[in-house]
């Protein structure tokens, strides 16, 4: 069934009221970032998100590209297909996000792919998921079932964040209909491997993201329910919540735009999915760290500043014939730099 966003304005003004009527806590003086985002820098954000921000302008641009809804799976789903020529290619997103993550390179990846890009089930126009088990297994066979639905029977995958979670699992599960397999920011973990120098000071990043950047993942993994009262009642703390990862917990702070921030949390506010959305983390916590079989799909990556994937490690995994680090972008790399991720793309399925 064919789609468009089209919010009512009642709700837009909901928000605004919302956001007019904002109360903000205290912040230690000279603490900066390092408890948590930023008083001034939310403050400024919230401010261009009441002031400046057009949701309108958002649904424009959304609603440019053929749209639509299926269920699969007793799930609501929504998608984007653009093009009807070229290679299928499945593009998948992380969290926060929706398959708008992927405006900046629809168009020129349209030139020479037939492009599928789904919201995963639990966000965005998808809505919230209404069973639980909707894991990492789960959420790929939805989408072999979206590309049969479609009549695609061989296709590329490309993923980031949960999408490179999701598309290797698509890949091992089905082999025989993924031309090749696309990653970035994909990590495999050590098993006493030798490492050098640079491997791992690349690795060093798990570090960080324990000690500093994890507990996001421990309350969405172990009590999503309790934190979405606070995320689906109060814009603001929708924003910080996401803001954090947007702005790399404040190291590198507008790598991300204001307007690409606020089209994916507002999408997240207005469809009500923050909960659901923080659930993916529960239902698919086993997945992180556990022992996968090798997939022999030929697969590539794309390496971005502070990625801490190491070459070698995953080779142990994947079957890997493309290996690209790049010297700028960042985990967000479609939003960041949309040539880069257009132009890994066509240099990895054209040598396929």
């Amino acid at each position: 069934m064919e789609f468009r966003a089209e919010v009512p304005q009642a709700e837009l003004d909901e928000l605004q009221r919302r956001l007019e009527a904002a109360r903000w806590p205290d912040q230690l003086p000279d603490a900066g970032a390092s408890y948590g985002v930023e008083l001034g820098r939310l403050r400024e954000v919230a401010k261009y998100w009441r002031a400046e921000y057009d949701w309108r302008r958002f649904e424009r641009r959304l609603n440019a590209y053929p749209q639509y809804v299926t269920e699969i799976d007793g799930q609501r789903v929504h998608y984007l297909r653009v093009g009807s020529s070229g290679t299928p290619l499945l593009l998948l997103h992380g969290w926060p996000g929706a398959a708008s993550d992927y405006l900046d390179v629809i168009d020129a990846l349209a030139q020479d792919f037939t492009l599928v890009v789904p919201t995963m089930p639990g966000f965005g126009f998808s809505g919230v998921t209404g069973a639980t088990g909707w894991g990492v297994e789960r959420i790929a066979r939805a989408w072999v079932t979206l590309m049969e639905q479609l009549g695609y029977e061989r296709y590329g995958v490309h993923g980031f964040d949960w999408g490179a979670r999701i598309g290797p699992a698509l890949a091992r599960l089905f082999p025989e209909r993924v031309i090749g397999l696309h990653l970035d920011g994909y990590v495999a973990f050590p098993q006493g491997e030798e490492l050098s120098e640079a491997e791992q000071q690349r690795l060093s990043g798990l570090d960080r993201w324990r000690n500093e950047r994890s507990g996001y993942a421990a309350i969405q993994g172990t009590r999503p329910q309790t934190l979405a009262y606070a995320l689906v009642d109060s814009p603001i703390g929708q924003l910080a919540w996401n803001l954090e990862w947007y702005d790399d917990y404040g190291h590198r702070e507008g790598a991300v735009s204001n307007d690409q921030i606020l089209d994916s949390v507002t999408l997240t506010w207005l469809t009500g999915t923050a909960g659901s959305q923080a659930r993916l983390y529960r239902e698919a916590q086993s997945s992180w760290g556990a022992h996968v079989d090798h997939c022999p799909v030929p697969t590539g990556l794309a390496v971005f500043p502070n990625d801490s994937t190491v070459r070698k490690l995953v080779e142990r995994e994947f079957d890997v014939v493309h290996y690209t680090e790049f010297d700028r972008g960042g985990h967000f790399a479609a939003l960041e730099v949309p040539d880069l991720v257009v132009e890994d793309l066509q240099n990895f399925f054209t040598k396929l």
